[in-house]
């Protein structure tokens, strides 16, 4: 069983930058998600990387500013965040799909982190 631990988080400035990092104990050959939890809120999709291809989606509140990447060689998954804002202060938990695919859909991620918390003052 694959597991994940996520880092990187930290409070912020707005239109400040953090990069969050999700490293895997094992190989991870197949869709990973980051996704974010504000307080009193669902957790909600933020972007998604697919395998092998690195075919990338992203929810619209983020498109321009967060970038989703990954590191095979380092079972290591990424999500920098620029021009950052308070409504994106949540826990981020970096997720594993059960297939290949970079899905939306929370309920197709097997394998969760922990969570970081991202917090972004005004």
């Amino acid at each position: 069983q694959v597991q994940l631990v996520e880092s990187g988080g930290g409070l912020v400035q707005a239109g400040g930058s953090l990069r969050l990092s999700c490293v895997a104990s094992g190989r991870t050959f197949r869709g990973m998600g980051w996704f974010r939890q504000a307080p009193g809120k669902e957790r909600e999709f933020v972007a998604a990387i697919s395998w092998p291809a690195g075919n990338t989606v992203y929810t619209d509140s983020v498109k321009g500013r967060f970038t989703i990447s990954r590191e095979n060689a380092k079972n290591t998954l990424y999500l920098q965040m620029n021009s950052l804002k308070p409504e994106d202060t949540a826990v981020y938990y970096c997720a594993l799909h059960w297939t290949g695919r970079a899905s939306v859909d929370v309920a197709e991620y097997v394998t969760w982190g922990q969570g970081t918390q991202v917090t972004v003052s005004s």
